[in-house]
C-alpha cells in the first residue's frame, strides 16, 4: 500500500501537477495540505475521475487539508481533540482553522495536518503551534488506544534535526527550529511513533521544502518539515520511503515535494 503526504500551496493553481502526479506515482493514498480553497470549491470531479474518493476540510484562501483515496475513506474526522483556534490581529475571536482531517483508508488510520507555522517566537501564533500540537498529541494518544495501525501525515513546519535544515545558523531566532517546537515531536515519539525518514533522490539529505526564493531549490537550501510519523504496526510494516523531488521541478511548483511511504499490507 502507497500512501504519501504533499503540501500544494494551493490545489487550484497546482491541479494540472496533482492530477500528473497521482496517475504517474500511483499513490492508494495522498494527505494534502495548504488547499487554499473551500470544501466545496475543492476540485474533486478531476480528482474523483481517477479512482479516488475524496474527503476535504477546507474554509477560504489559506490553510486547507484533504485525504485521496483509492482504498475507501471511512469515520471522517475534521478537527483534532480540545483543537485551540486562532485569534487575528484584526478580530476579537478566536476562530478554527481547517488544519487536520483523519479518515481510516484500507484498514488504516491516517491524519493529514497542516500545523501552524508559528511566524516568530515573539508572535502569538507561535503560543497557537504550540497549542495546537499539545492538541496533535492528545488526538494520538486517544487513536492510538483503538486503531494500532495509524499515522499522521504531512507538514508539520518543524524540523526534528539540525540535520533537516540547510544551514542552522541560518534560522537562529526564527520558528521551526526552537526547542518547545522539537519538544512537541518528542512528546508524539514517546507516545509510540516513529518518524519514518525517507530517502533523497538527489543530494544525501531528504529535504521537502525549498524556498522559491534566491534559487534555494537548485542550492539545495532546503528543510524536512514534511513528516510522517507512524505507530510500530506501520512502521515496521515501511518497505520504501522517499522524497519526489521531481515534483518539485519544472514551471509553477509547490515550494514542497511529496513524501512517498510503501506499506506491507
Amino acid at each position: 500500500m502507497r500512501i504519501a503526504t504533499w503540501n500544494v500551496n494551493s490545489v487550484v493553481a497546482r491541479l494540472p501537477r496533482l492530477v500528473d502526479w497521482l496517475g504517474t506515482a500511483e499513490p492508494d493514498v495522498l494527505c494534502l495540505q495548504e488547499l487554499k480553497t473551500s470544501t466545496e470549491a475543492f476540485p474533486a470531479e478531476q480528482v474523483e475521475a481517477l479512482g479516488y474518493d475524496v474527503a476535504v476540510y477546507g474554509t477560504g484562501r489559506w490553510n486547507g487539508v484533504a485525504i485521496v483515496s483509492r482504498v475507501g475513506i471511512e469515520d471522517v474526522q475534521r478537527g483534532l481533540i480540545g483543537e485551540p483556534g486562532f485569534q487575528p490581529e484584526d478580530s476579537m475571536f478566536e476562530a478554527q482553522e481547517p488544519r487536520a482531517i483523519g479518515a481510516t483508508c484500507g484498514g488504516l488510520r491516517l491524519w493529514s495536518v497542516y500545523v501552524p507555522n508559528g511566524r516568530d517566537p515573539a508572535h502569538p501564533h507561535y503560543e497557537y503551534k504550540l497549542r495546537w500540537l499539545t492538541a496533535l498529541a492528545e488526538t494520538a494518544r486517544a487513536e492510538l488506544a483503538s486503531h494500532p495501525q495509524w499515522a499522521v501525515l504531512g507538514d508539520f513546519n518543524i524540523a526534528p534535526t539540525d540535520e533537516d535544515v540547510w544551514d542552522r545558523g541560518a534560522f537562529e531566532g526564527l520558528t521551526h527550529v526552537t526547542p518547545p517546537e522539537r519538544t512537541a515531536l518528542e512528546i508524539l515519539r514517546g507516545l509510540g511513533l516513529t518518524d519514518v525518514v525517507p530517502r533523497a533522490l538527489k543530494y544525501d539529505t531528504p529535504y521537502t521544502y525549498w524556498d522559491y526564493r534566491a534559487g534555494a531549490f537548485h542550492k539545495n537550501w532546503g528543510m524536512r518539515i514534511d513528516l510522517v510519523y507512524a505507530s510500530a504496526a506501520v512502521a515496521g510494516a515501511v518497505r520504501d520511503a522517499y522524497v519526489d523531488r521531481d515534483a518539485r521541478k519544472g514551471t509553477g511548483p509547490s515550494d514542497h515535494a511529496p513524501v512517498v511511504v510503501d506499506v506491507d499490507r
